[in-house]
């Protein structure tokens, strides 16, 4: 019997499902607004220091002072810039590094060591050396966020491809199917959305590389506007770069998420 998407039933179903996010939108704006509103009230009080933790209206004054004189949207551009670059060049080689694994097992077993030492190192301890090779440029910046981002991707990748279904790969090998198609008729596609959910992981990674790249030597950027406040004691400074920060990675999350969302609606089209 064929399912009626018009039923009542499936009705009632999408209704439950939308006034679910509905509520939970509802809940995450309500807590939102509260804790600005309990930070504004304490630090009005005196409860908290103003000068340690500034407050929301101050905050948002300098946010508009900011925005108004084009400051804030160039060191916003920068950074955004350094973190795409990075982003795309770490899963990138990333990606193509985890490729050549899955392909020849002598290679995985001769870097799996050395992947598990790199893995366990603080990469950011490692951001002087790389931007003393590299540069004090953006460039030097770009390759802090790749070097963070690209160990995590490499055995992240490896070890999805690895766990593909081994009944598929038979069943494609009984065909007389080679490693190349393989790869490109099950691997890869078989895995999309756990590159793009890893892609969504290294979008933090890529700012941590460039904010601690930025903490050292950029004279531009987020990295630099924070560490500027906490060096002349603006806290308002520091707090609403931090704010931005987040909005800034929040946004490139929800940009790969839509990403995400397309890709499983194609994949649902296509099925019937």
């Amino acid at each position: 019997m064929k399912f009626n998407k018009k039923s009542a039933e499936y009705e009632k179903y999408l209704k439950d499902v939308k006034i679910k996010k509905i509520r939970i939108l509802i809940i995450q704006v309500v807590l939102l607004i509260g804790f600005f509103a309990l930070w504004e009230v304490l630090a009005n009080n005196n409860v908290i220091s103003t000068f340690l933790f500034s407050k929301p209206s101050d905050i948002y004054k300098l946010f508009i002072s900011y925005i108004t004189s084009g400051t804030l949207m160039k060191h916003v551009w920068i950074s955004v810039y350094e973190t795409v670059l990075g982003l795309i060049i770490g899963s990138t080689l990333g990606i193509l590094i985890a490729i050549m694994l899955w392909w020849s097992d002598t290679l995985a077993k001769i870097l799996d060591p050395f992947l598990v030492v790199l893995n366990a190192l603080p990469k950011t301890a490692l951001a002087p050396i790389i931007i003393v090779w590299v540069g004090a440029g953006i460039e030097g910046i770009v390759v802090t966020a790749v070097a963070i981002a690209i160990v995590i991707t490499i055995l992240s990748a490896y070890n999805y491809f690895k766990n593909m279904d081994e009944e598929k790969i038979k069943m494609l090998k009984s065909f007389g199917a080679t490693k190349s198609q393989i790869l490109f008729k099950l691997i890869l596609p078989g895995n999309i959305g756990n590159l793009i959910n890893l892609t969504k992981i290294n979008i933090g990674m890529a700012w941590v590389g460039v904010i601690v790249g930025e903490f050292l030597v950029s004279r531009y950027g987020i990295g630099y506007l924070i560490v500027y406040g906490s060096q002349v004691f603006k806290l308002d400074v520091v707090m609403m770069g931090v704010f931005v920060l987040a909005v800034c990675a929040w946004g490139m999350y929800e940009i790969v998420n839509l990403i995400e969302k397309f890709y499983y609606y194609r994949q649902r089209r296509i099925k019937g």
